[in-house]
């Protein structure tokens, strides 16, 4: 059986293994926190580009639908104007 003065031993030699191991965990952690935080800068500078050109294109095509309301509209109140008045076209042109 092992004596107290072994037994401390080798405890203290797992505490120092204990406490390496600790150090390349913790710069690992550092490493990887280093590579993450690129990737998410990364990957958010594309989602920030990717939404601005949708904003783009979604703009574009809110203002063509608005033109096309407009001209129908227009062309609406145009046609009905005229049917509703056309018995005082046909004089006037008369």
């Amino acid at each position: 059986m092992p004596s107290a003065v072994e037994r401390i031993s080798v405890v203290e030699i797992q505490v120092i293994n204990l406490s390496e191991k600790i150090d390349d965990i913790k710069s690992d952690v550092k490493v990887n926190h280093e590579d993450i935080k690129l990737q998410l800068k990364t990957m958010y500078d594309a989602s920030c580009s990717q939404h601005a050109e949708l904003a783009k294109k979604l703009g574009e095509v809110e203002q063509f639908k608005n033109k096309w309301i407009y001209l129908a509209t227009g062309g609406s109140v145009a046609v009905a104007f005229i049917l509703s008045h056309l018995e005082s076209i046909k004089t006037f042109l008369s």
